[in-house]
């Protein structure tokens, strides 16, 4: 038996909690673009898990990182692994390079990452395949999946609140002159201590991510730590900044991908409470979309938010000066109005639903335009709006 769908439509939380609660034995296999990611599952909890064309989850870079192994003998392994077809894992234990019990700790630390990973995906297609086992992958443990989707879940939270101290991606970091001229102790988690070490005044942020044995996101929680403690802070930039002619497009692609995602959600949330053919609510989404193409000089309704091109040539009519002022403070105050419509109409609880619900959404596209992000300001004015609670003014 086997079932299939896609993220768009099922969580990846949901599609565990259905796992684990059915305690389902099987393989899930999930794939967007050239990633393929499989989670293979006993009686409901996890026991093995692999990814495909994502070289940041391979064991052997993990050990990499970790110190635990040369570049020379990861060569050596993968030629091993591939003329007599043996696990990397096995070929490493047989050259003594690592012992089983290591083997078995970097193994789950490698499979956490693939697993949380997922978390953050919005779309993907999946299949489950029942009863199907990997031969030679019987797992040398087990991971609760309810435990793991608490934690995934934890961490989605947590990542929203990590990205808003995150330095620029070519600002270099450094441990503060402060703490080192004084004597007092600092303490430190063990996380910390490994990553404080690889802060040597030279590395940015995504240099101390690629030399990190401990993944993006542990990595990430223990600058976020640090720069809050006051222990570590941003120095000069690794270069002179020059104004890349394309990140004006960037730009825009993150404000089509995060306000569309929010714009949808409400929506969803309004037909949910309110039903679809409600005639005030089609009469209220009317208004919004015809605020929205105000924005959009010279956009139809039917270009948004499918047409990145459309809205690119629109936007290119208004003056440069203007342009981005005008539809940064345009799209935030459609926003605020529809929350306060959400707000105003159903009520405070289902308000923070909607809310924690467009968090979850707009964290992936904030993280992977960063440093537009940090210029633009855009996650911090959109958190803000999110947090503030207004009324609409006809129920003022």
């Amino acid at each position: 038996m086997s079932f299939t769908g896609n993220l768009q439509t099922v969580a990846f939380s949901d599609l565990l909690q259905l796992f684990s609660a059915g305690k389902k034995t099987g393989t899930v296999t999930i794939v967007r673009g050239n990633i393929r990611k499989e989670i293979v599952f006993r009686d409901g909890n996890i026991i093995t898990a692999n990814s495909h064309d994502a070289e940041e989850d391979y064991l052997g870079q993990v050990l990499l990182k970790a110190g635990r192994i040369t570049k020379t003998d990861l060569q050596r392994a993968i030629y091993m692994h591939k003329t007599a077809g043996k696990r990397i894992g096995q070929v490493l234990v047989e050259m003594k390079l690592v012992s089983r019990e290591e083997l078995t700790l970097y193994l789950k630390q490698q499979i956490e990452e693939i697993i949380y990973n997922l978390f953050s995906w919005k779309e993907g297609e999946f299949v489950f395949r029942e009863g199907q086992l990997p031969a030679g992958r019987e797992g040398l443990f087990e991971l609760n999946t309810m435990n793991v989707i608490m934690e995934g879940t934890r961490r989605i939270d947590e990542w929203v609140e990590i990205q808003k101290v995150l330095p620029r991606d070519n600002q270099i970091l450094c441990v503060s002159p402060k703490i080192q001229a004084k004597n007092d102790e600092v303490t430190l988690s063990l996380e910390e201590f490994k990553v404080i070490t690889l802060v040597d005044s030279k590395r940015t942020l995504p240099e101390i991510l690629e030399a990190s044995p401990l993944g993006e996101f542990v990595t990430s929680r223990a600058i976020y730590k640090l720069i809050s403690a006051g222990l570590v802070e941003t120095t000069t930039v690794k270069e002179a900044e020059m104004l890349d002619p394309r990140e004006e497009d960037s730009l825009f692609w993150l404000l089509l991908r995060v306000y569309a995602s929010a714009f949808s959600q409400i929506q969803k949330m309004l037909e949910k409470k309110m039903g679809s053919e409600n005639e005030k609510l089609q009469l209220t989404l009317g208004g919004f979309r015809k605020g929205i193409w105000q924005c959009f000089v010279g956009v139809n309704h039917s270009d948004f938010p499918t047409s990145f091109e459309s809205i690119k040539r629109a936007m290119a009519k208004m003056p440069k000066e203007v342009r981005v002022l005008r539809l940064i403070s345009g799209l935030n105050q459609i926003m605020e109005e529809q929350l306060a419509f959400v707000y105003s109409y159903l009520g405070i609880e289902v308000r923070k639903q909607v809310a924690a619900e467009i968090k979850k959404d707009i964290a992936l596209p904030l993280a992977e335009r960063r440093e537009v992000d940090k210029k633009y300001d855009v996650g911090n004015e959109l958190y803000r709006i999110l947090r503030e609670v207004k009324l609409t003014k006809s129920v003022l």
